[in-house]
């Protein structure tokens, strides 16, 4: 019998009053005409750390083991919120985002530790830089092309919030792929300090 399997990731959680704030802009976007996106609930908008995929469910300890060495001595993270963008292609935007402000070097340091930590487990090393950002929307793929010009004109005119934020964990998240999108649960979160 196959072991089971779980769709696993290390983020940082968001403090409800910053997904309420999130949640508003995603509001704003879909009054400007952006209503056909795929959009993510506020409730599940995260900064990820790193995605490990289907892992068996018998390696979660050795990860929580890695995750605390990670964090060591690592201090809470003060951030806030930055510009909107998009990441995508010459067809066109795939993904829409807030970008982070604030001490940006420490989130980095944090980010490479969990990477050097989950690479030392076996987890295949991430080939695209970090580049942190709150995923508040993605784009079809068959209204990629015709989407672009009113999705520039509409983060070009998103008014983001100056919202400062602490975060004080890392968190071991378990991804569920439902009909209504992915619902996230913490299995552990690891204080920093």
């Amino acid at each position: 019998m196959a072991e089971e399997r779980w769709r696993l990731f290390v983020a940082l959680e968001l403090p409800a009053e910053v997904r309420e704030r999130l949640g508003e802009l995603q509001r704003e976007l879909r009054r400007q005409g952006l209503g056909h996106l795929r959009w993510v609930r506020p409730e599940g908008i995260h900064l990820t750390l790193k995605f490990l995929g289907e892992t068996p469910v018998s390696r979660l300890a050795a990860i929580a083991d890695a995750l605390k060495e990670a964090v060591k001595g690592v201090p809470p993270l003060e951030l806030g919120l930055g510009p909107a963008g998009a990441f995508g292609d010459r067809r066109g935007p795939r993904v829409l985002w807030v970008g982070l402000e604030g001490d940006l070097a420490s989130l980095q340091e944090l980010q490479r530790r969990v990477e050097l930590a989950m690479v030392g487990l076996g987890f295949p090393r991430e080939e695209r830089p970090f580049a942190p950002h709150l995923t508040l929307a993605r784009v079809p793929p068959e209204a990629v092309a015709r989407s672009r010009g009113q999705i520039e004109r509409a983060l070009a005119a998103l008014p983001v919030p100056r919202c400062p934020l602490v975060l004080r964990e890392v968190s071991l998240m378990r991804s569920q792929l439902q009909p209504g999108g992915a619902v996230y649960t913490r299995l552990e979160a690891f204080p920093l300090v």
